[in-house]
């Protein structure tokens, strides 16, 4: 391989930001940003009369509710580093979509409250992190803000979570009383709110402030010192390689609305994130970045609809090796097809740029006509392969649902079919009527569907609750037989033909499998 594209490939740090709703997630995106050139102001996500909404929330219901509800893909450069990140849902109901996303990065920065601490959905996304073993970062935010005690939440992430800290700075006050923070890896104090060239001052070898400053007559240095030298004594040491391992997390404390500690942060991660990782194939080998000198990639995405002008798709591919140049033959391995791929996009939320060239790490959108599915393997060689499944979540909540005016049936068959194929609802029909239902993990994607199609395709809907149901299906198929459904136990389609059972409750799928012993039930994720 040449050195410039080995280069190129080891300058890549992919990362995605997780958090609760309401951390601040989007909030540090945008700063991130703003430290890469890529955006000259930052909107907040609070300031809705303004005008000004987060660059990576770019859909109309996420301007509407301040929540971000689909992943992001935003790029830029910064130090000799081109950094992608993934702005991942923060609402639980699109856990679906977040788990998938990390599938496609090489580490993940936590984004945690200072004054909630660890929230539901950051524990349920961080052990998705775990269970795959990347290196987590953790930024505690809102510093600005009245909080718990630095030591309450350094010992919450490690029991709640199970991993051990290190912080890697600390803080001197907190809320109105917020001085700035002591920079143990780097050996300095930061100082808040102050002019630029006063931000930086230096510590002496013992670890004290070397210059006289008004701050050492404060309590509030007093007990960071003293916290300091407990860090020193009974704290973690501080391991390059357990952060690789995703042992320990490097932790971080500042204010991304004030934009404090985030520059720190982010020098302080391009350090140590890891560059593009090697990803396994489903016969189990391994395609390395750097060595495997072809392209591949795979699909974690698709996304309709991003410009509402055009209609189009969007499917996301992350690259896993070799360089993308546009105008090259790819092939898709599940069909054995292989075609010019002529239009590639680089994201900026909603701003794109035509790409020509991408190399491994990088995400780029290949705009769709109905040819990709999520998990799809495009390989730029002539060895084909598939890489490993990413995974589907089993629906817990269904509806029915139909057009309210039936003149508009084509409009309302394409959008449920593009909307389907984003992955973030699933789509049913019965066997017989062939009335479509759709299956979901939480109630908001139904609302998100609801709105999209009356805003992206111009069709309201009528959706009838069926209530939460037990989905399972079924791997000897041609042993079911129709008088086995039942209003306890539904048998319907899914979108690939595959009959799947919806049970009423737990009580219903029991009472079937030992009136049924031989027929064999299995869900997804």
């Amino acid at each position: 391989m040449t050195t410039k594209l080995e280069q190129e490939i080891l300058s890549r740090r992919t990362f995605a930001i997780i958090s609760h709703p309401d951390a601040g997630k989007t909030t540090m995106t945008e700063k991130l940003l703003l430290f890469g050139g890529a955006i000259r102001a930052a909107g907040t996500v609070k300031g809705k009369k303004t005008g000004k909404f987060a660059t990576s929330d770019w859909m109309e219901i996420e301007k509407q509710r301040g929540i971000s509800v689909t992943s992001s893909v935003l790029q830029f450069d910064y130090n000799g580093y081109r950094v992608n990140i993934l702005d991942t849902p923060g609402h639980q109901d699109f856990s679906e979509d977040t788990y998938r996303t990390l599938m496609a990065v090489d580490s993940a920065v936590m984004v945690i409250d200072a004054a909630k601490g660890i929230e539901a959905q950051t524990i349920k996304l961080f052990k998705v992190c775990r269970m795959r073993g990347i290196p987590i970062f953790t930024f505690i935010n809102k510093l600005d803000r009245q909080g718990k005690e630095p030591l309450e939440l350094i010992q919450e992430i490690e029991e709640v979570l199970e991993i051990q800290a290190y912080p890697m700075n600390w803080p001197i006050g907190m809320g109105k009383e917020f001085l700035g923070i002591y920079d143990r890896f780097h050996r300095r104090i930061e100082q808040f709110r102050v002019d630029e060239k006063d931000r930086f001052l230096p510590l002496d070898e013992n670890g004290e402030l070397a210059v006289d400053h008004p701050m050492k007559e404060t309590s509030y240095y007093t007990q960071a010192m003293d916290d300091i030298q407990l860090l020193d004594e009974a704290g973690n040491e501080f391991s390059e390689e357990e952060i690789r391992r995703g042992e320990l997390t490097p932790v971080f404390f500042g204010s991304a609305l004030t934009n404090f500690g985030v520059q720190t942060f982010l020098e302080t991660y391009l350090q140590f994130a890891p560059s593009p990782q090697p990803r396994l194939t489903e016969d189990e080998q391994l395609i390395d970045p750097v060595s495997h000198e072809e392209l591949s990639g795979f699909v974690f995405k698709i996304q309709a609809n991003m410009n509402p002008a055009h209609r189009d798709r969007i499917a996301f591919v992350r690259i896993v090796s070799g360089k993308f140049e546009r105008g090259m033959n790819v092939t898709l391995a599940r069909t054995g097809k292989t075609f010019k791929v002529t239009q590639s996009t680089q994201f900026l939320a909603e701003t794109r740029e035509t790409v020509d060239e991408a190399v491994a790490g990088d995400i780029i959108g290949l705009y769709d006509t109905g040819t990709y599915q999520i998990g799809d393997t495009i390989v730029g060689g002539k060895k084909i392969f598939q890489f490993e499944k990413l995974p589907q979540f089993t629906p817990e909540l269904f509806v029915k649902v139909s057009a309210k005016n039936v003149m508009k049936s084509k409009q309302f068959h394409k959008g449920i079919l593009q909307l389907v194929q984003e992955g973030a609802i699933q789509y049913y029909k019965t066997l017989h009527t062939e009335e479509i239902m759709l299956g979901a993990v939480g109630q908001l994607q139904f609302e998100v569907f609801e709105h999209r199609m009356k805003h992206e395709y111009n069709v309201e809907v009528v959706m009838q609750p069926i209530g939460s149901k037990i989905a399972r299906w079924i791997k000897n198929e041609n042993e079911v037989k129709e008088s086995m459904s039942s209003s306890r136990s539904m048998l319907v389609k899914d979108r690939f033909d595959n009959l799947v059972f919806l049970f009423e409750n737990e009580f219903a799928m029991r009472w079937f499998s030992e009136k049924n012993e031989h027929i064999q039930l299995y869900s997804l994720l």
